[in-house]
């Protein structure tokens, strides 16, 4: 298996923000998860934790890989619980 292959986020989703401040972190949402379900936990997601939506990836096989973004902060916030 070549390195290219067991990245946790595709190429061109590589985010650097010129200040770094943003901090990212990929998850990934299997078939079995729903539309709706996905929404209401990044919602959850958005509202307790700080993150925000930065990208959306769906695959024919019903998964999707998703990148979540927030402002860095000087004191510690849990990440997002998926």
């Amino acid at each position: 298996m070549n390195r290219q292959s067991r990245r946790s986020v595709p190429a061109e989703w590589e985010e650097t923000s010129e200040e770094g401040e943003y901090e990212y972190v990929p998850l990934r949402l299997p078939p079995e998860v729903t539309r709706v379900t996905a929404t209401i936990r990044l919602a959850i997601q958005a509202e307790y934790g700080g993150w925000e939506l930065s990208r959306v990836r769906a695959y024919t096989d019903g998964s999707r890989r998703v990148l979540l973004r927030r402002r860095k902060t000087t004191f510690p916030v849990p990440g997002p619980g998926m």
